[in-house]
């Protein structure tokens, strides 16, 4: 929290959790994520782009803080977990810079000649 006793512009109610085992179970996250209150819901990561990740969604948004600020850095299952807030206009963001970014290349390998 900042000075005024409110929520920085960031935190809600889902969490964006990386660097999971791809063997962890859903009820091991529950466990884990549970601590910090009631879940409405966790989705695992099961493509291959996407193992070892999840969404956690509290019920509410102090229990979402509460366990990003505990579990971030938290070491569970011999892995640092990365706790972060679901941003999802960052990740479309990044996704179209991804793309210019593959464009210029193509233009920029065909401009040299490199296959």
């Amino acid at each position: 929290m900042n000075r005024g006793g409110k929520l920085a512009p960031e935190v809600q109610r889902a969490l964006f959790v990386k660097n999971l085992s791809y063997n962890v179970s859903s009820e091991e996250l529950f466990d884990l994520f549970g601590k910090f209150g009631p879940i409405r819901q966790i989705r695992q990561g099961i493509a291959n782009n996407t193992k070892g990740t999840a969404f956690v969604v509290y019920e509410d948004v102090m229990d979402a803080k509460t366990a990003c600020d505990k579990l971030n850095g938290f070491n569970f299952q011999n892995r640092y977990l990365v706790v972060l807030y679901h941003q999802p206009e960052k990740m479309a963001r990044q996704e179209q810079d991804l793309a210019a970014r593959q464009e210029n290349l193509e233009k920029l390998k065909r401009q040299h000649g490199i296959d």
